[in-house]
C-alpha cells in the first residue's frame, strides 16, 4: 500500500510502499477513506524539539485523525463487522493498569498513540484494536467524521465533568483560536453559554473569521490587544469576569489571562500544550479565587465520544463543525496541506486517500 512515511530524523517524510499491516485476533483492518492534520503532524513533519524527544520508531507511518471502512476483522472481533465506518480513538490502552481499571483509560500509564508509537492513518489501510474503532453513522460526511478526535478534545475541555451547569447563561472565554479552539467556541454556544469571547494569537484572519463563524460575541487578537484583553472582557462582563475559561493556545500570556479574566469560584479547563516551564500566582489566581482547574488529555473513553455523537447530530452544529475544514486535498500533496497550516492560511486540512 502507499503511505506518508517518517524514514529520517529529519524535517518532511516519504511517499512510498510497505506492507498492508496485518491484524491480530482482537483487531480490525480499516480502509482509509479520510484524514485530517493535526499539530502533532506538523511538529513531526517540521521535526521540531518536541518529535525528537518524542518520536521513538523510524520509521513511522504518522496521522492519526481519520475515518474509513472496516474491510477485515480479527477472530474475537464481536463488536464490528466488514463494511462498518469507524473513526478512532487515538489512545490505545493496556486495560490493565490502575486508570484502566477505575474508569479513566483516556490517562491510561501504558498509553500508545495511533500515529506516535505506532503506525498511523496516512496510509491506505491501518490496523485498530476492535476498542478503538468508533462506528459512524453512514450519514455523517468523511471530512467531518475524521475530525471526531480533536472535536472530542474540544467537548471534554467544555464538559471535563459534565459541567453543563457551568457553561448554559454563563460567560465562556476560549483562549487560542487553533482547530480545536474554534470547536470549542462551536460546542460552548450549543451548550447555551451567554456570551463566548475568543483570543487569537497574532492577526490570523482566517481563524479570527472563523471563530466568530462558531458562534464568538467577540474575537481579540493577542497582536493588536495584548496585555489590555483582561480589562477589555472585564469591562464586557461589568467587572464580573468570565465563569469558565478554555485555554487552548499553550501560550504562556494566554495561560495568565485565564486566571486574571475568571470570576471567583470559576472554572480553568487546560488544555494547551506548553512548549517549556511556566510560572503562575497560585495564591491570587487559584487559591484565593478558588477556581476549579481540570487538565484536560485527550477524550474520556468512551463518555466523550457519545457526547460527540449527540452534538453532531444537531444540523447547525455540524455544519459549523465542517466549515473548520477550509481544505481537502488529496494524500500525496500532505506536505502542501501542512505548508498551508504553518503559513496560517488553514484551520483544518482534510487528506482523500489519493496517491
Amino acid at each position: 500500500m502507499f503511505a506518508v512515511v517518517k524514514t529520517r530524523r529529519a524535517s518532511g517524510a516519504e511517499i512510498t510502499t510497505v506492507d498492508i499491516p496485518r491484524i491480530g485476533r482482537s483487531d480490525v483492518l480499516v480502509k482509509v477513506k479520510a484524514a485530517s492534520i493535526c499539530g502533532t503532524d506538523v511538529h513531526i513533519w517540521d521535526w521540531n524539539d518536541w518529535a525528537q524527544e518524542r518520536i521513538r520508531k523510524i520509521p513511522l507511518i504518522f496521522g492519526h485523525e481519520f475515518c474509513g471502512e472496516v474491510v477485515d476483522t480479527g477472530a474475537d472481533v464481536a463488536s464490528l463487522q466488514v463494511g462498518d465506518f469507524v473513526s478512532a480513538e487515538t489512545h490505545i490502552v493496556d486495560g490493565t493498569c490502575y486508570q484502566c481499571q477505575t474508569g479513566r483509560m483516556h490517562i491510561c500509564r501504558n498509553v500508545e498513540i495511533l500515529g506516535v508509537d505506532r503506525d498511523g492513518v496516512f496510509a491506505e489501510y491501518v490496523a485498530l484494536p476492535e476498542r478503538n474503532a468508533w462506528k459512524n453513522d453512514f450519514k455523517l460526511d468523511p471530512g467531518v467524521a475524521s475530525i471526531q478526535e480533536p472535536l472530542g478534545n474540544a467537548v471534554q475541555s467544555a464538559l471535563p465533568k459534565d459541567n453543563v451547569e457551568d457553561i448554559a447563561g454563563k460567560n465562556v472565554v476560549v483562549l487560542g483560536c487553533g482547530p480545536i479552539g474554534l470547536m470549542a467556541i462551536a460546542v460552548v454556544k450549543m451548550l447555551g453559554a451567554a456570551r463566548v469571547f475568543a483570543t487569537a494569537g497574532g492577526l490570523n484572519e482566517v481563524r479570527m473569521e472563523l471563530a466568530t463563524k462558531m458562534g464568538a460575541d467577540l474575537v481579540l487578537s493577542a497582536k493588536e490587544e495584548g496585555e489590555r484583553i483582561p480589562q477589555i472582557i472585564l469591562d464586557e462582563t461589568d467587572g464580573n469576569g468570565v465563569d469558565v475559561a478554555l485555554e487552548m493556545s499553550g501560550a504562556p500570556m494566554a495561560l495568565e489571562q485565564a486566571f486574571n479574566v475568571l470570576t471567583p469560584g470559576g472554572r480553568v479547563s487546560l488544555l494547551g500544550v506548553f512548549g517549556n516551564s511556566v510560572s503562575l500566582d497560585l495564591n491570587n489566581a487559584v487559591i484565593f479565587k478558588a477556581a476549579k482547574v481540570y487538565g484536560i488529555s485527550g477524550r474520556r473513553m468512551f463518555e466523550t465520544w457519545r457526547q460527540v455523537k449527540g452534538l453532531l447530530s444537531n444540523r447547525e452544529f455540524r455544519n459549523k463543525i465542517a466549515s473548520v475544514i477550509t481544505h481537502r486535498l488529496d494524500m500525496r500533496n500532505v506536505g502542501e496541506g501542512i505548508g498551508l497550516i504553518n503559513s496560517k492560511q488553514a484551520a483544518k486540512v482534510v487528506l482523500e486517500p489519493k496517491w
